[in-house]
């Protein structure tokens, strides 16, 4: 069977080929319009061959038109979504061996993939994931990436640390508006939430000793998504964790493996469980300094001057944080990068996490040793809300963007 690529600078039309696996590949295809049927979205013309066994194959010529953008959005319902995983219709997944050569990608359909019981990632956790959105524009048509080179360029900077092959930043990037374009529709309407996008890196091949797997699997999926917490934007309650750390130096910390999140499970469920949103976590060292929240990045704001924890390998450098931080500076902020106390966040004026997920999320309250310190009066503080508007503006298209960071897909 003729396998070939997305090329998603091109058409938005796709060559649909089902294996005889009965898994449903997407492969780029020369495509033309269905000029003398304007209702139609599709044509469809169907090859037989054999392969070398005899067995008949077909290769399914269907051409995916663009229809109206109503047609192309999944009829869910968009106020209600939530965050949480919502299958979508199609996954991309490309191989590695440790030469470190990536084979050509292909887009599945979405579903299980098939894993060895002694995979490197299932037993050593060798893998990494990344985590970033798409943005349907309010034209309907349009959708938009945000800083994709950013993810890939720490995606290997974590493969580096965690000793597995990478896909280069073109590959990722391209890997990335495949998986998009083949599930547009599944693109929230402008205003209606966002599509979470989730690189895997994972060592797929068999291992039984420590050691580094033999075969490695890039693979992208993506589910459409609300806010991150349930709170929405409305202000979150944390909790300084002080008997429990997420990372420590030398660690994994500052790279965006898979072993770090199910660390903070335990309290994070422990905070849960009493009512706050989530934990926020101080350096194991002095336990007075700190670090981030289970899944973001802290800020602190005193006399309008914006503080957060510099990035020293405990800390995953966020590219929200990146982007908040840049983003500050323009708008006529200071902002410092350093060692940030407990006493520091006890006394600030405003307190706000940063993140993929939360983008910029308001924090009400922090809770340390019994003693409640409470920020603002149920919402946004005017530097917070500031920053959000105005990253939330770009990464929507609802602002022109003069910082160069979104990506377009028409």
């Amino acid at each position: 069977m003729e396998r070939a690529t997305i090329s998603p600078s091109l058409s938005q039309n796709y060559l649909l080929c089902p294996s005889r696996a009965l898994t449903t590949r997407l492969h780029y295809f020369s495509t033309t319009r269905n000029l003398s049927s304007p209702s139609s979205s599709s044509s469809i013309k169907l090859q037989h061959s054999s392969s070398n066994g005899g067995t008949s194959l077909t290769r399914c010529n269907a051409v995916l038109s663009n229809s109206s953008s109503s047609a192309e959005v999944a009829d869910i319902d968009w106020d209600n979504i939530g965050f949480g995983l919502k299958p979508t219709d199609y996954m991309y997944v490309m191989k590695c061996n440790l030469d470190g050569e990536f084979s050509k990608g292909e887009l599945q359909r979405f579903g299980n993939i098939e894993v060895s019981p002694s995979a490197g990632v299932l037993n050593y956790g060798q893998g990494l994931f990344e985590g970033m959105k798409a943005y349907r524009k309010q034209d309907g048509k349009n959708i938009l990436l945000f800083r994709p080179e950013e993810n890939a360029t720490r995606m290997r900077s974590g493969a580096e640390r965690m000793c597995m092959p990478a896909p280069t930043v073109d590959q990722f990037v391209e890997a990335v508006k495949a998986t998009v374009l083949a599930n547009k529709r599944w693109v929230p309407p402008a205003g209606k939430g966002s599509l979470y996008i989730r690189p895997l890196l994972m060592g797929t091949g068999a291992v039984l000793g420590l050691a580094p797997a033999p075969e490695y699997t890039f693979l992208v999926y993506v589910s459409p998504v609300g806010n991150y917490f349930k709170e929405g934007v409305a202000p979150i309650n944390l909790i300084v964790e002080s008997e429990f750390h997420r990372a420590t130096p030398g660690g994994t910390g500052g790279v965006k493996t898979i072993g770090n999140y199910a660390a903070v499970l335990k309290a994070q469920s422990i905070a849960k469980s009493k009512g706050y949103s989530d934990v926020l976590y101080l350096d194991c060292v002095h336990k007075r300094y700190l670090e981030e929240v289970s899944s973001c990045n802290i800020f602190i704001v005193k006399d309008k001057v914006i503080s957060t924890p510099e990035i020293k390998g405990t800390i995953l450098p966020g590219i929200t944080r990146k982007s908040i931080i840049d983003v500050a500076r323009t708008q006529g902020f200071k902002v410092e990068e350093r060692n940030v106390t407990v006493d520091e966040l006890l006394e600030a004026d405003e307190v706000f996490c940063t993140g993929t997920a939360v983008v910029v999320s308001p924090v009400g309250s922090i809770t340390h040793k019994g003693k409640r310190v409470s920020y603002g009066e149920g919402s946004f503080g005017p530097v917070s809300e500031k920053l959000y508007t105005v990253l939330t503006s770009l990464q929507m298209g609802l602002s022109e963007d003069n910082m160069n960071w979104t990506v377009n897909l028409s």
